[in-house]
């Protein structure tokens, strides 16, 4: 995947607001308009802590319409337990979210879509898997049944996850071309009883929002980072 520079400070001055909604408490609004890219499709959603040492902060979803970024929905995030950091040098297992900026591959959950979701779906079953053994050759994949080269103590058995993973999306993070190490497994996905792994969680209903608003068609992405500005945010 090209290097993607998405800044999540600053970096162009807001020309003014893009709603009618009230910006969130505690600094300016997250809007597509700060980013240097936004993936050059027509949905963009932004998950954004106000720092990088943040557990918590705000996912807001964008829809381009005439040449304006409209938002369409926001909720309350939760992130890393550790915080975020940048994506391009993230280890794996350090309970970080990975900043930048990613496509999202297809969508999951043990519950059926939402009514109206026009995304790709899969429903988890007793056998799905995500691979995250480094010596797998299926690495950072989703695996049915789980392979003999592909440990089960380094894997997340999907179907264990009933909350969080009720729905959710794959975030592509480190997935076009995945580099070992770097870390697996980061979904947006519903809120479990705190900080995530590394995942960017939201509450049920947000969830489902996003589920039914995603259009493949107008090619959305997901941008994470933090309203200080503390990184350098690439994706890859």
């Amino acid at each position: 995947m090209r290097v993607s520079l998405v800044t999540l400070s600053v970096l162009l001055a807001l020309t003014g607001s893009v709603s009618a909604a009230a910006p969130p408490a505690g600094g300016a609004r997250p809007t597509p308009e700060r980013l240097a890219d936004t993936g050059g499709g027509r949905q963009l959603i932004v998950a954004e802590a106000p720092e990088a040492g943040s557990t918590t902060g705000t996912l807001t979803w964008w829809e381009l319409r005439r040449g304006r970024w409209v938002e369409a929905g926001s909720a309350p995030a939760r992130f890393g337990a550790a915080g975020l950091t940048e994506g391009r040098t993230r280890r794996q297992g350090t309970n970080t979210t990975p900043t930048g900026l990613y496509g999202l591959p297809f969508a999951f959950g043990l519950r059926a879509a939402p009514a109206g979701t026009a995304y790709p779906y899969r429903r988890v079953t007793d056998g799905s898997w995500w691979c995250q053994d480094n010596g797998a050759r299926a690495y950072n994949r989703w695996v049915e049944p789980l392979p003999d080269d592909c440990r089960a103590s380094e894997s997340e058995h999907l179907v264990t996850y009933t909350t969080q993973y009720a729905r959710a999306m794959v975030i592509g993070f480190n997935y076009a071309k995945p580099v070992r190490g770097r870390g697996a497994g980061i979904f947006l996905h519903v809120d479990g009883a705190g900080a995530t792994a590394g995942c960017v969680s939201v509450p049920a209903e947000a969830m489902d929002r996003v589920l039914a608003w995603a259009d493949p068609a107008k090619r959305p992405h997901i941008a994470i980072g933090t309203r200080a500005g503390e990184l350098a945010v690439t994706g890859y």
